[in-house]
């Protein structure tokens, strides 16, 4: 198969060196790509935001499957127009993307077909969004209704910060994907990422995953992209994990299906690990970032017969096998990041690194230039191990970070610290 991936970061590094390994792959490209992905795919200088410019490059070079990264492009309905250019494309159509592309899309549809969620409400006025604070008081958490990079929301812990938020949303922080804020309900508990593929009809399950957001350790500091992630988390258990099934991500597929606007492509839930059981907090319309690393080293299965059973509404016909070793991915960013930061810095030690056993590195923002790899990113590698535990594969991947030579870099040093620390209490 010819097979064109879309997308420049450590998602896309990941996603690319899982389809390079399929026997079923016969040419590979990825654009625009980065310095690691360019060891998968030869990558190609297109515009992904050109979709005509996507469709000539597809055309020209009899590409059979798109695989869609990133979400900008989704929500801005790339799969639409490559499938009505007669191109297979892997991913939800514009208008299925909005449960993405809007907040307040997905709490609607959590109104509509009774998905747990916590309370909420939409303003396109910051008067009436404060007087609502006010009325609710805080913990309160207050989100730009469109995509704004992962950094759209804000979980105040005091009223001036809820208020702080609204003011910097409604006055263009993120465009305009601020020009409507949805306030909801705090919900107290753990944090849990959960994927399952789905065709439109069928939705099967991928692999539990945990993903850091703050940007330092012990969870402090503004949220970003995700600093960090590991693969499985203790925190679901078969009765959970049944649960986000049949409370969240059914309802969701077949709520789309009756609304006409059927959703193909990866089904990402940010689920709170309530006392009241699992509730949905938001839904991505992509593999998460840098949840993706550690899927896909665990995926025992060839990815890309189940992206084609995606496209093709095949998934009743499919299941897919995991390796049961752990995965985690620590996150190396640029100094400053998730605020200003540095660019073309230069990073060594790679080749050292990744002879730590079980280690592989999946660049997320980097450029070859001269012969050296630049940092070319807020986030720029995605160091990754496997273990027999999540503490072993943790031990992997902090070795091969103290082998990367990047002063103007930092990491988060307890990713998984969660399920170190179980895996602890049972020994």
């Amino acid at each position: 198969m010819h097979i064109l991936l879309l997308g420049s970061g450590g998602r896309e590094h990941a996603l690319a060196w899982k389809i390079a390994a399929s026997p079923l792959v016969t040419k590979f490209w990825c654009a625009p790509g980065n310095a690691g992905i360019a060891r998968e795919a030869e990558c190609v200088a297109l515009d992904v935001a050109d979709h005509a410019a996507v469709i000539e490059f597809c055309k020209r070079n009899a590409v059979e499957l798109v695989v869609v990264g990133p979400e900008t492009p989704l929500a801005a309905g790339i799969v639409d127009d490559l499938t009505a250019a007669g191109i297979k494309a892997f991913g939800p159509s514009k208008v299925a993307a909005q449960l993405e592309s809007s907040k307040g899309f997905t709490k609607a549809l959590c109104t509509e077909f009774g998905i747990p969620t916590g309370a909420y409400k939409r303003f396109t006025k910051p008067e009436d969004a404060r007087a609502y604070v006010l009325s609710q008081g805080a913990p309160i958490v207050v989100k730009a209704d469109g995509l704004a990079a992962g950094k759209g929301v804000v979980v105040a812990k005091t009223l001036r910060e809820a208020e702080d938020a609204i003011a910097m949303m409604f006055e263009g922080a993120f465009g305009e994907a601020g020009a409507e804020v949805v306030i909801e309900e705090f919900l107290p508990g753990r944090e849990i990422s959960f994927f399952a593929l789905c065709d439109g009809e069928t939705a099967i399950p991928l692999a539990s995953a945990q993903d850091h957001k703050r940007v330092f350790d012990h969870d402090v500091g503004p949220n970003t992209g995700g600093m960090g992630a590991y693969s499985p988390t203790p925190l679901v258990t078969p009765a959970i994990h049944d649960a986000i099934m049949d409370r969240i991500i059914l309802p969701t597929v077949s709520g789309m299906k009756q609304r006409g606007t059927p959703f193909r492509g990866v089904l990402y839930a940010g689920i709170m690990l309530t006392t009241q059981g699992p509730k949905l907090f938001e839904f991505n319309v992509r593999f998460g970032d840098p949840e993706c690393q550690v899927l896909m080293l665990r995926m025992m299965s060839d990815i890309v017969p189940a992206l084609l059973a995606s496209c093709d509404g095949e998934l009743k016909h499919f299941d897919l096998r995991w390796y049961p070793e752990s995965a985690l991915t620590v996150v190396m960013a640029a100094k400053g990041y998730p605020g200003d930061y540095q660019k073309g810095t230069r990073i060594g030690g790679l080749d050292d690194a990744a002879k730590v056993e079980s280690v592989e590195i999946f660049h997320a923002g980097t450029v070859a230039k001269d012969g050296a790899i630049l940092a070319n990113g807020g986030r720029v590698l995605n160091v990754c191990a496997l273990g027999k535990t999540v503490t072993e594969a943790q031990s992997r991947a902090y070795q091969a970070v103290d082998r990367i030579v990047w002063p103007e870099g930092f990491c988060r040093r307890d990713i998984g610290w969660q399920a170190v620390e179980a895996e602890k209490a049972r020994t």
